[in-house]
């Protein structure tokens, strides 16, 4: 049986370390880079991100940012910031990130269909920003996703169908945008009420107690209507079935 000598067993050791530290320096700085690069597409007034420095092995001590044991990032906490300036496709490298927490800035811009990469996330909060265009179709793959809030944006077209197989959804606010079109009740929409999609005037649907265009309007009782109780027919019988037994006692 073939065995390593002292001296070859150090060597291999060594090199193994190398190789080690070699990929945790290329797939950590992986993940830097792409913060690195959304910091400097966006105007930080606050100097939030000042000790995001490209240097660093990993971004994990960088402010705002929380990776696991493996120093990978799974957090970006940026809410309430004051950050202005449009989302970057190198985000979509965080593929372990759990929680996009951007909400309360300003950021604008559409709400980009790469999102879809990040198959990891737990919580997408874009809420209260500038974010216009549509909710894209491609957020229905992120299928670990419970926390959806996107109001008070100016998202506009339709609510996308594919958002119904998000069934890990617990919370979900598209309010206050400029959303049209039917609101979707199955899936995991059929768990959702009308505060969900409040102040989208061109939203429609049972949901929301407003008829869609060419749908049929359900039945309403008018006050005269055939479905109220004919009060007057009823006396009249029970009037006559006393009469009737009186004439015979």
């Amino acid at each position: 049986m073939w065995r390593l000598t002292g001296r070859e067993f150090r060597t291999c050791l060594a090199v193994l370390i190398l190789v080690t530290v070699l990929l945790s320096k290329i797939f950590g700085n992986e993940e830097g880079d792409a913060l690195y690069i959304f910091r400097n597409n966006l105007q930080d007034p606050n100097n939030v991100m000042d000790n995001w420095n490209r240097t660093d092995k990993n971004p994990c001590k960088w402010n705002h940012v929380t990776c696991n044991s493996l120093d990978s990032v799974v957090r970006l906490d940026m809410g309430n910031a004051l950050l202005s300036g449009q989302l970057v496709p190198q985000l979509a490298l965080l593929t372990n990130l759990q929680y996009l927490e951007l909400y309360a800035n300003n950021l604008s811009g559409h709400i980009p269909v790469y999102l879809e990469n990040l198959t990891n996330l737990v919580s997408l909060e874009l809420y209260t920003n500038n974010f216009d265009g549509p909710i894209p179709d491609a957020l229905g793959k992120l299928f670990k996703l419970r926390f959806l809030r996107l109001n008070s944006n100016n998202l506009s077209g339709s609510i996308p169908m594919s958002l119904t197989n998000l069934y890990s959804l617990q919370v979900l606010d598209l309010s206050s945008n400029r959303l049209s079109g039917p609101v979707p009740q199955n899936g995991s929409f059929s768990l959702f009420t009308a505060i969900s999609y409040a102040n989208n005037l061109d939203l429609c649907g049972p949901i929301i107690e407003k008829p869609c265009p060419g749908s049929s309007p359900p039945a309403v009782s008018s006050p005269d209507g055939d479905s109220k109780p004919n009060i007057g027919a009823i006396v009249g019988g029970v009037v006559a079935v006393w009469c009737h037994y009186l004439l015979l006692w």
